[in-house]
């Protein structure tokens, strides 16, 4: 089936006070892809995917959904936010029967509890459930009405390592099923994970957006190479324009083997030599200028 743009953001702008908190942001997310949203907080993604979800108004431009159904626009769309209250005293099936109660149709529970991996505490609490657990049930919540878009506010931050990566393959699995999915996240390696098309938010602004890789490529020809700072004399660093981050010496090479070379010529020991290509991190700094983080969203 040939794919096509389902969701048309167009020149978004929206306000709090004196702040412009998106500025005129414009992209599309095509069918059936992961579509993310990055930036640090306070960079506009959160007021962004809220208008997005019919949340906020902006003050101008639209969001346009391109679908051949003929639901009306909540029931298109499923969504977990950063933040959802349960109710309390009622377990994992008794959640879900709950919350399919309010749509005329939804997916069968038992299909949820599968997708979600749900099974192995379906009579819990959902107050005794881990932040990993919590998550998995806050998104079969989310695609409870087989939603075409599933929006996805930042679904893993808190989380521990484990609990991140077993997210990350059920988020691969709804959209192997050819559910779109949009993704905020402040987590670069989340985003090079999931994403087949990213846009970059910071103060606002959309400053780069496109395939991880293809961005990547268009900006870094090079390999970064770190050498413990005292392996190297401040002599030589000055020399070379070496960089000095976090007690190492970063190095810029686009011949790994020539810069090798060069460092056996001035007798420099190899001793905790690292080499790493660039990712996502690196971009977002080359492209701010700062690390992520923020105070407003």
């Amino acid at each position: 089936m040939a794919k096509h743009n389902i969701l048309t953001v167009n020149n978004l702008i929206k306000h709090y006070g004196q702040v412009k908190a998106v500025d005129g942001i414009n992209f599309n997310v095509e069918q059936g892809m992961c579509f993310g949203l990055l930036g640090p907080n306070g960079a506009g993604k959160t007021t962004t995917i809220e208008i997005m979800e019919g949340i906020l108004t902006a003050d101008s431009g639209d969001v346009v959904i391109n679908s051949d159904s003929d639901k009306p626009f909540n029931e298109l769309i499923g969504i977990q936010f950063q933040h959802t209250a349960l109710q309390d005293f009622l377990t994992v099936r008794e959640t879900l029967n709950l919350f399919a109660s309010f749509y005329e149709q939804h997916l069968a529970i038992e299909e949820l509890l599968e997708l979600c991996q749900l099974n192995e505490f379906i009579d819990r609490d959902s107050r005794l459930l881990s932040g990993g657990q919590r998550q998995r049930l806050l998104l079969a919540l989310a695609l409870i009405n087989d939603p075409k878009i599933v929006f996805l506010d930042e679904p893993t931050t808190g989380l521990d390592p484990h609990s991140r990566r077993q997210f990350w393959q059920l988020i691969k699995r709804i959209k192997g099923q050819g559910k779109t999915v949009i993704l905020t996240t402040h987590y670069m390696d989340e985003a090079e994970q999931l994403c087949d098309q990213i846009a970059i938010m910071d103060q606002g602004k959309i400053i780069e957006q496109g395939a991880p890789q293809a961005l990547l490529n268009r900006h870094f020809q090079q390999v970064f190479m770190y050498l413990p700072l005292d392996n190297v004399s401040t002599e030589i660093i000055d020399v070379n324009q070496w960089q000095i981050r976090d007690n190492r010496v970063e190095i810029k090479s686009t011949d790994v083997e020539k810069t090798v070379s060069q460092l056996l010529a001035l007798a420099i020991p190899l001793t905790g030599l690292h080499i790493k290509s660039a990712n996502l991190d690196d971009l977002f700094l080359k492209l701010t200028g700062h690390s992520l983080g923020g105070e407003y969203d």
